[in-house]
Formats: C-alpha cells, structure tokens, sequence
C-alpha cells in the first residue's frame, strides 16, 4: 500500500508539472473512478480533439483516467460545447483496477471570465481486478482557462 501511495503523490506532482502546459485546470464533482473529486484537465490537440484527464480520491483509491475526446464542437454558441470521448482508466488502493471509460458531456465557457462550467456522464467497463460495468459516473467540472476570458 504504501508503494502505490508513493507512486499517486509522485504522479500527482507529475500531472502538477504538466498542469502548467494544460489549457484548463480545476475540479470534478462526482462519480469518478478513484471517489467523488478529482482534480481536472484539459489539453487540446487542435481545433476538434484534446485530452480529458482526471486523478480522483475516495476510499482509500486514487484513480487515474485519461480520456481522448474525439468530437469537440460548438453547439450554437462558440462558448457553449459538446463532447465524447473514451480512454482507459486505473485505480490504485487496496486492489488495482484497470479498464476503459467513456464520456459524453457539455460545457459552457464563459465571456470576460477564464471559468468553464460543465456536466457529463462516464460509463466504464472494469477489466482487472474482475470484470464489471458501471453506468453511475454523473460529474460536475468546474475550471480554469488558462488564457482564457479574453472575450472567448
């Protein structure tokens, strides 16, 4: 237990590092794979794809997820968007978890205020430490845009 403790606050100050180059930053409230908060990231990869990443805390298990959101567009208005996306997912605790997750969700970025609000729902298919799927994975994200709030 203690290794895998040592490995999360190692990758957490891993993903800190990379935060710096991360065009958004903040939190997610809900179901997530390790708890019920995360700590949240986007990174684009162009005008239609970036990388979703989550490090969620719960009961003894932090959990890792790195989705890959291949359909980004506007919905009427540039500041509002829809997203899908899948990605595999860890767990570290007790047991180790491994698996895949998907992910459909909206956001709202808002005018004059680097803030992104968004909703979205992540089913996953648990693989290792026995086979399970959960459709329970309802979260909230709230953050910050680097950069952003400039009239976005």
């Amino acid at each position: 237990m203690k290794r895998k403790l040592l490995f999360a606050i190692g990758l957490l100050c891993t993903m800190g590092l990379a935060s710096v180059n991360a065009q958004e930053l903040g939190v997610r409230f809900g179901d997530a794979t390790g708890g019920d908060f995360a700590v949240d990231a986007v990174f684009s990869l162009g005008k239609f794809e970036r990388v979703h990443a989550d490090v969620s805390f719960g009961d003894d298990v932090v959990g890792i997820d790195a989705l890959w959101d291949f359909l980004y567009k506007p919905l009427g208005a540039e500041s509002f968007n829809w997203y899908v996306g899948a990605g595999p997912f860890i767990g570290l605790g007790d047991d180790f978890w491994l698996g895949a997750v998907g992910e459909i969700g909206l956001e709202y970025h808002f005018k004059g205020v680097p803030l992104a609000l968004g909703a979205d729902w992540r089913p996953s298919f648990l693989v290792i430490d026995n086979t399970d799927f959960s459709a329970n994975g309802f979260g909230i994200n709230l953050r910050y845009v680097f950069g952003g709030g400039k009239g976005n």
